[in-house]
């Protein structure tokens, strides 16, 4: 791991609770494992996972205040349900706070929770590795899914985002039309 990474690293843990903290270090890990099997750069993967939720942490009304500094623009659906807004946030935190310059590694900070359709492979790592970490144990087929995503992206974001889709048709949480657009593209593939 290179110094740059164990600076945030350091700063990421003050700004994290315990429980958020070691889901950071399981996700930046597990896209570390999953780099190296898909061929993908590691400093990336491993900068991607440790910064995929910098912003997730933040009260709600400070979430909305930085959103506005930096000019995002929210979804109706995000501005319902909060819990979204932190990847965008937090890619655009980890250009501006982090000194974070590529592009990948922000977009895939950026579509770690709802995907994307056409994800590059560090985009699915990331994605991929936010739901299978080793503190994860509630999603239905994580098994299966920890299986896939060493041997096939595609397929482990498609088990991924049937899972999701499920498991939110019995939730009151609204759709984030950006996940059944994920879903369709990954289906059709």
């Amino acid at each position: 791991m290179n110094e740059k990474i164990i600076k945030i690293q350091h700063k990421i843990e003050k700004k994290m609770d315990a429980y958020r903290y070691e889901h950071t270090l399981g996700v930046m890990y597990t896209a570390a494992a999953l780099a190296m099997r898909h061929e993908v750069d590691l400093n990336d993967a491993l900068l991607a996972g440790l910064l995929h939720d910098c912003a997730k942490c933040y009260p709600d009304e400070k979430k909305f205040e930085l959103c506005e500094k930096y000019n995002i623009s929210l979804t109706d659906v995000e501005r319902q349900n909060t819990a979204l807004i932190h990847a965008k946030l937090g890619a655009v935190l980890a250009r501006e706070k982090y000194g974070v310059e590529s592009e990948q590694v922000c977009r895939a900070i950026a579509t770690h929770t709802t995907g994307a359709p056409g994800m590059d492979k560090l985009q699915q790592i990331v994605f991929i590795a936010d739901y299978i970490e080793p503190h994860r144990d509630r999603a239905g087929h994580l098994a299966e899914i920890r299986y896939m995503a060493f041997d096939d992206l595609d397929q482990a974001c498609r088990m991924i985002l049937t899972d999701t889709l499920d498991f939110l048709s019995d939730s009151p949480k609204i759709v984030d039309p950006m996940t059944k657009e994920t879903y369709d593209y990954y289906i059709s593939d």
